[in-house]
């Protein structure tokens, strides 16, 4: 699709191909990112709350012309990424195998999460009332079509943690959505819930996804390249005494 008339830059995201931006939300520099096709738009990862979830929802509503939100890929379930997602009513949500268990599982430790790193007690507490949950769950590639674009959703992980969701966009240049896999504004986070032992093989999956000349949009920071991925792959290896 021709996205001559979005006005990406207008609303603080960035053009990463047609049809395809994103934000780099204030406060923890998490990712949003937007995928428009002819008939439905993709929203990878929905903020840290609810307010703004709402503010993602208006933007993407203004730069596609009153278009909605009608899918949502959460790259795995860490509460900047997930909080939002309430905002998006009647949007088809996606994620990695067992998030949805988990999710509901962690209610009260999201919340808690959200809380510590410094959101506001009442935001909190809103978001994880109606935290929702993938009702379509990704075992290993899930193709969705959005009119005239197809793309491609690949549980990647684990690695950053146990349910990391990435998203390949064919184009020119083909784009990769990597969530936290990939980190460009500081050193990759292993929480409690990462799985180092894995998180090598989970970037050579995300290399072989968008191979050499793909752009490579991490869950926190600036976009970067192959190269980046490789060597931010190789680092982990050596930090986490894998191979």
């Amino acid at each position: 699709m021709d996205d001559g008339s979005i006005a990406w830059e207008r609303y603080g995201w960035e053009r990463l191909a047609e049809g395809v931006g994103r934000r780099r939300l204030p406060v923890w520099d998490a990712t949003t990112a937007l995928v428009a096709g002819a008939e439905g738009v993709l929203l990878f990862d929905t903020g840290a709350t609810l307010r703004e979830g709402a503010e993602i929802r208006a933007q993407a509503q203004a730069m596609l012309g009153g278009r909605r939100v009608t899918h949502i890929a959460l790259s795995h379930p860490h509460f900047d990424h997930v909080l939002g997602t309430a905002a998006f009513a009647g949007a088809e949500v996606f994620g990695a195998v067992g998030v949805d268990a988990l999710m509901v599982r962690e209610r009260d430790g999201l919340r808690t999460d959200a809380i510590r790193h410094g959101v506001a007690v009442e935001e909190a507490v809103e978001a994880a009332d109606v935290l929702v949950a993938p009702h379509h769950l990704v075992s290993g590639e899930w193709t969705l079509d959005l009119g005239g674009r197809q793309v491609l959703l690949a549980n990647a992980g684990p690695g950053h943690s146990g349910h990391d969701l990435a998203v390949l966009v064919p184009g020119s240049p083909e784009v990769v959505l990597c969530g936290d896999l990939v980190e460009e504004s500081g050193d990759p986070q292993a929480g409690p819930d990462a799985i180092p032992s894995r998180w090598p093989a989970a970037l050579d999956r995300l290399l072989s996804l968008g191979g050499d000349d793909a752009v490579y949009v991490p869950g926190h920071g600036a976009v970067v390249d192959a190269a980046f991925v490789r060597a931010q792959r190789d680092e982990l290896a050596r930090r986490f005494g894998v191979s």
